[in-house]
């Protein structure tokens, strides 16, 4: 399998979680995230996340601003699903979202582990 493949398949998968998760936050609809977590509003966090993935896949594998975009996109979705999510009162209720998203979150670390023991 190629690791820009994989790449790609992660961030859409970050962007479809994260836009559907901004939905039921609109709308309400259960299991809905909060409005609010300190230190900041969740739209607005999930706006951002989003965004950077997006870029992330305008941006591309090829050069260093696309791989650091893609990390930091990472980093900001494993707010909402990373393995703290594990122990979260409503894991029963979000768990298909947390596995996928962490799946999503291995796959950018094999692109990143995979192209830097490529460069060597």
């Amino acid at each position: 399998m190629n690791p820009k493949s994989i790449l790609r398949a992660a961030l859409t998968i970050f962007i479809v979680l994260q836009g559907i998760m901004l939905a039921a936050l609109f709308t309400q609809t259960p299991p809905h995230p909060p409005l609010k977590v300190e230190p900041f509003a969740l739209a607005p966090f999930l706006a951002a996340s989003i965004s950077l993935a997006a870029a992330a896949l305008v941006l591309g594998a090829e050069n260093r601003l696309g791989v650091l975009t893609a990390m930091l996109a990472t980093l900001l979705a494993l707010v909402s699903y990373g393995p703290q999510k594990w122990f979260d009162p409503v894991f029963g209720e979000i768990w298909p979202a947390v596995i996928v998203g962490q799946i999503a979150a291995a796959g950018v670390v094999y692109f990143v582990w995979n192209r830097s023991r490529l460069r060597r």
